[in-house]
């Protein structure tokens, strides 16, 4: 449904997106994912036109996306970061307004699009007055009004509250299963967690890309070590110092620390017990997204 070839982007002769493809089936959630300025936005805008694209190719639906055709502005539906629509407008006008868009909608669809989404009670509410939900929920409805193929959402659910999040990841599975494509950038790893496929970004260059499994399982050169210890500036920083310690991760009461294999796990044992009066104990662990996200990315951050 997407195919991305070496596709990149340059502003002033630097790359913000360097050589990145990709290939998204119908009706995949697929999560991108990677730090601050790692040129997710400015992917995910290309891929909408809304910048021109420096060198690759990209085709959505079969369409050449550097011909910039109606027929393909039709086949996709775009979120944005921020809350993009007329806040002096009501629920049901500013839907009105994007249907008109592309063409003449009739009334009753559009509210049954917005009941369909659960926002039918606040059809006459002001849309700068909803909440931080509702808004989302808004947004999707107007992506949604010309019924794409393909949904572009740029960090759809930042901000918003787990019970909320929860709620509109609800909605994109119906979706996914309804035959369309996601396309979904984020910052949690829990939400990469939901996508059937994902990869990080770093400075532009895909780093990794895979199922969220395969990518939990991709640092085969390390071993990653768990333990009950509270924060201790001294025992991180020496960790963070020692050679073959290539991330140390800090959860509450549990601290995680990813090693070369040929460290050992008694050379590292013995190394924090110097620092600590309680004996230590290290388990070893799987890996999980975040420790694969930072240990892919923490280098050149």
């Amino acid at each position: 449904m997407i195919q991305l070839r070496a596709l990149s982007k340059s502003f002033k002769g630097v790359k913000v997106v360097d050589g990145l493809s990709l290939d998204i089936k119908k009706g995949e959630i697929f999560g991108l994912l990677g730090p601050n300025a790692a040129g997710k936005t400015t992917t995910i805008r290309m891929l909408c036109s809304l910048l021109e694209i420096s060198s690759g190719s990209a085709t959505i639906a079969g369409y050449d996306l550097s011909k910039n055709s109606d027929a393909l502005k039709r086949t996709i539906g775009y979120v944005a970061q921020y809350f993009g629509l007329y806040k002096s407008l009501s629920v049901y006008e500013n839907l009105e307004f994007y249907s008109s868009l592309y063409g003449d909608v009739e009334k009753q669809k559009l509210l049954e699009l917005l009941k369909k989404y659960q926002i039918i009670d606040f059809k006459d509410t002001k849309a700068g007055s909803l909440s931080g939900g509702y808004k989302r929920r808004l947004s999707l409805c107007c992506a949604l009004v010309h019924n794409p193929e393909v949904i572009f959402l740029d960090e759809p659910t930042a901000g918003i509250d787990p019970s909320t999040r929860k709620a509109l990841w609800d909605i994109f599975y119906s979706l996914s299963q309804e035959g369309k494509t996601l396309f979904v950038t984020t910052h949690y790893m829990e939400e990469a967690q939901r996508c059937h496929k994902i990869a990080f970004l770093n400075h532009g260059k895909k780093v990794i890309e895979g199922t969220p499994s395969e990518v939990e399982n991709s640092l085969s050169e390390f071993c990653i070590y768990s333990t009950r210890q509270k924060f201790d500036y001294k025992l991180l920083h020496v960790l963070h110092t020692t050679s073959g310690v290539h991330l140390v991760n800090q959860f509450g009461e549990e601290l995680r620390v990813v090693i070369k294999k040929e460290l050992t796990k008694v050379k590292l044992e013995e190394l924090m017990q110097a620092y600590i009066q309680e004996n230590i104990e290290l388990k070893e662990v799987k890996a999980n997204l975040e420790d694969v996200f930072i240990a892919l990315t923490q280098d050149n951050s």
